[in-house]
This record gives structure tokens, sequence and C-alpha cells, in this order.
């Protein structure tokens, strides 16, 4: 799903760590102190590194089934961003691409191949446009993109998701989210809805993080979609909202070479709704990118971050 902190705005070094567990399976997790947070990961297999962004109202264990087919061939990393999951809440304004920059340093990443989901997605772009020289490919699934304008629609949507946890009604604001029609189609297969349940009900916190303190790179990635140089997969579902088929095809049409696939009968969380074609459309394209020669360049160094600025998924 996208971005749900912004909706309510305006349109908008050192690196310590906890001691880190290890499974029998040789998944290592743990809490990396990045950027005066703490950010929980998962990191597993071996081979070109992978890192998968999770979508908000929920968190990495969405990622469930793409974890574990993926660490075969490769080295997949999960975290859970600010404000969900395992890792801290967030105290003051902050960056979700630096974050992303420190967890990787910390954890001595020096190029991934980024898959982002909704607010997953649109951190993984803004992240290809502040570091690009880390960015092996990119894989946007029903992204959200920093400057895109809200559909009315989905903001009223929104405000009544932030009201009920705001009035404490007893609903929780993951069963409020669930409702909402980005996870219909999801909550209409019983074992997808008794996966996500549960995880978004744990997250309903994350509704009350405050809408001021993300800060999106400036210019905004809407801004200069064609500085993103790297081979781009463009994913969502035929049965996703508006906002989605908007942004995706917003996204085909600025960056040069972009790859979009639509998977027939799912809605927003496609890789929880049909992982097997998830999976398949995604390792033949990091199958094809590790090969793919592209144009010589990088992204256009962002200007400094400014606070208070609307943005939008």
């Amino acid at each position: 799903m996208f971005d749900l902190r912004t909706v309510l705005v305006l349109a908008w070094a050192g690196c310590f760590a906890l001691p880190a567990a290890v499974s029998s399976d040789g998944m290592k997790s743990g809490f990396a102190e990045v950027n005066g947070t703490k950010l929980y990961y998962d990191m597993k297999g071996k081979g070109p590194a992978i890192v998968f962004i999770h979508s908000g109202g929920f968190d990495r264990r969405t990622w469930d089934d793409q974890f574990l087919a993926f660490s075969d061939k490769y080295t997949v990393i999960r975290y859970d961003v600010r404000g969900y999951g395992k890792s801290a809440a967030p105290t003051k304004p902050y960056s979700d691409d630096e974050d992303l920059f420190q967890l990787l340093k910390y954890l001595k990443v020096p190029k991934a191949h980024l898959i982002g989901l909704s607010m997953g997605g649109r951190i993984a772009i803004d992240f290809t446009l502040t570091h690009p020289e880390m960015v092996s490919s990119l894989t946007a699934v029903a992204p959200g993109l920093s400057g895109f304008p809200f559909a009315p629609e989905d903001t009223v949507e929104m405000m009544k998701i932030v009201y009920s946890i705001q009035n404490d009604d007893g609903t929780p604001a993951g069963e409020a989210w669930l409702r909402s029609a980005y996870n219909a189609a999801a909550m209409e297969n019983p074992a997808v809805a008794a996966k996500l349940r549960p995880i978004a009900i744990e997250n309903s916190r994350a509704w009350l993080i405050n809408v001021f303190f993300p800060r999106p790179p400036f210019p905004l990635a809407v801004q200069r979609l064609g500085d993103i140089r790297v081979p781009a997969l463009l994913i969502r579902g035929d049965r996703d909202t508006r906002m989605i088929t908007n942004i995706v095809e917003t996204l085909e049409k600025n960056i040069a070479g972009a790859k979009k696939v639509i998977i027939p009968g799912a809605g927003h969380m496609v890789n929880v709704e049909k992982p097997a074609e998830f999976n398949n459309v995604v390792l033949d394209f990091l199958s094809k990118a590790s090969n793919e020669k592209r144009t010589p360049g990088s992204a256009a160094p962002t200007s400094p971050r400014e606070g208070g600025v609307p943005s939008s998924l």
C-alpha cells in the first residue's frame, strides 16, 4: 500500500548494533542502530543482495514467501521501516531513504536490487534517486510516489482509518485499513486474510506517526523520474485502485526502458495474493537485469532536504 502517513498533510553516523541472532536455517536477525533509531532486519542466503521493503500498515512479514524463495540464489534482506514491526517509532524528523542507506552500510552491502511494495516502492524509488550507485535494479510494486497528488477518495478513506484510532472507538486502525478498497481483493481470500489481519492489527500504532516527521528528498521523485538509470520493473494487480494505476502509468511513461507487468486477479498486496506469479515475474527480471548493460550515467545529486513541504504517498 502507499505511504499511509502523508495523506493528512498538504500534497508533501556512526552505526552501532545490538547482537544479531542466527537461526538454525542460517537466517540472521537483529537490530541495527542507525540515524538515532533501531531498525529490525532479517538476512538470509548468498549471492547478489536483494532488499525487500514492505508497505505501510504492515511489516517485513508480508515478504515471507519471497524471503524464502529468493534466498536460494540471493542474499535477501527485509526490514521493518521506522515506526513499523519491531523497529522503533519515530520521535523526530527522519528520512526513510537515509535509514535504508545506513542499514545497508551497517550490513556491509555496497549494492542491491530493491523491491518495494506501496510505501516500500516509494522508499525504493527515493533511494534509487539519492543513492543510484548502490542500486542494481528497481522493482516498484503497486508503488507510492513522492510528490504524486492523492485522489480525493483516498484522502477521505485514510482519514476515516486515522479517526478510528484517534477516537479510540475499539476498532484497531489495522482492522479499519483491511476494510479499505486497497485491501478488498486480498481479504476475499481466507488464507491471505488470515495472514494479513494480525500483521495489520499489530501495526495499528503506525497510523499515529507524526505526519510532519518523514522527510522526502528534494526535488521530489515525481519531478525527476527521468534520472533513474537502472533496470526497472513495475508491477500491479489488475484489481488495484485507480490511484496505483495512475502512479504506475506515470512511472512507465517517465522511466526509460521500464517494464510493466499486470498480474490478473490481484489487488494491492500482489506478492501475498499471488506469490507464485509474482515470484516468477521478479526472478525472471532479476536474472535479466543482472546481465543488462545500461547507458552510463547516474541520477543527479539530490538537493538538501527541507522540512514541512507537502508530499504524498
